[in-house]
Formats: C-alpha cells, structure tokens, sequence
C-alpha cells in the first residue's frame, strides 16, 4: 500500500476514535445512530468504531432498558483519549507552521516578480493562514475567489465570485489556492482563465501543475479597456 495513503488513512482513523471517545464522554446514552448523526459519519462506520474501541478496552458497552446500550470510557479509554489529543493538537500545529511557511514562500516569490496584489481562492481555514501570512509582507490580498459562498467578507476581505467582479484597478497579479476540496480541480479551471505561472499552490496541496509554456502579462490583459 501507499505509505503516503496508509499515514493519511491512521491519522483519519485516529481523529474518529478520537471523537468517539470525546463524545461517549460527555453523554454515554448516546445510541450509535445519534453518534453518528453528531459525528456526521456513517452509522455503518460508528459501528466499527465503536467495536474497535470495545476490542482495545477503550469503551465498555452496557445494557440499558428498551434494549438499548450505553457505551463507557474505561481507565485505559480516558488515557488513549489524552494521547490522542495530544497527537491531534501536535499534528494542526505541525500543519498550520507547514502551511503559514509555503504561503511565506509564495508571497516572496510574489514580491521576486513584483507582483503587489494577489486573490486568495477558496473561503477555508487555509484561506486564513494565508491572511496572516501576508499581514507581514507586501502583498495586498485583494479579494476571496469563492463562487459558492453568499458571504460579502470573509476574513475582512471581499468575497468574488469572478475575478471580474473587481475593478480592474483592483485585479490581481496572481492568484493563490487555499481550495482543500478539490485543488487540483480549481487549479486546472484557473489555468484556463489565466496563465498557469500566475496560479500559485502550497505544496502541501500537491498540485500537479501545467508544463512551462511562452509567459503573457495578466495584468496587462486584465486592465485592456473594452
């Protein structure tokens, strides 16, 4: 198996039992269909979880009235459930600094070109790391690129759902991913629209990006009057 997918898989693996093991703590009368109506995963999978979890002696099971079952943390469930706090809380530390340094990157490489203005695309938590990230340069971020998303601000910053909804004064030098659904799918509806040098992506992100090709000014094209 992929090491890649296998790590990805764990760590999923753990942030579920996680919230299993907080959610059986703070009500133990939960049955598995409002777990995972909380936990908004599939009632099949709350089932396996919790099985798990009994098999490894994190949780006991119960018996209530209305053949029901109560599900409680053990001694040895409430440790896991520090360990994996710990783990969980390590792992977005680790992940936000990764983030908030490829976004550093991408900025100075911004300012290498002499590029000043740049759209964040995507409405996400990484959208957010990038606003602090440019906070410290001088990069303006001039709007969130966020078709879907009825919100006028996000962060501050005015929320577009085309580039052309900016003033051309206003428009963009590059643009910056911060889409966590499908990256890779905005980026290759971006290269269409614009040229691919000006597209920028973290590499956590793991963009495949377009091949080298002659490049063009954006800007120039943007601001041509009609």
């Amino acid at each position: 198996m992929n090491s890649k997918f296998d790590l990805r898989n764990r760590a999923q693996s753990a942030e579920t039992t996680l919230e299993v093991l907080e959610a059986v703590a703070e009500d133990q009368h939960l049955s598995q269909r409002g777990l995972a109506d909380r936990l908004g995963i599939a009632l099949g999978l709350t089932n396996a979880v919790l099985k798990r979890c009994v098999k490894k002696g994190l949780l006991k099971i119960k018996q209530v009235p209305a053949r029901r079952y109560a599900y409680y943390l053990t001694p040895r469930g409430f440790t896991e459930k520090s360990r994996l706090t710990a783990e969980y809380l390590s792992h977005s530390l680790q992940f936000y600094r990764q983030a908030r340094q490829q976004y550093d990157e991408l900025f100075a490489y911004c300012r290498t070109r002499g590029w000043s203005r740049v759209v964040l695309v995507g409405a996400t938590e990484m959208a957010e790391i990038a606003t602090l990230a440019a906070s410290s340069c001088d990069i303006e971020i001039v709007g969130v690129l966020e078709p879907a998303r009825n919100d006028s601000k996000f962060c501050g910053l005015p929320v577009v759902r085309s580039l052309e909804d900016l003033p051309p004064s206003r428009r963009p030098n590059a643009v910056l991913l911060a889409d966590v659904v499908d990256p890779q799918g905005a980026y290759d509806q971006l290269i269409r629209m614009l040229p691919h040098y000006r597209v920028l992506a973290p590499k956590l992100m793991r963009v495949t990006a377009a091949q080298p090709a002659e490049e063009a000014d954006l800007t120039s094209q943007q601001e041509k009057p009609k």
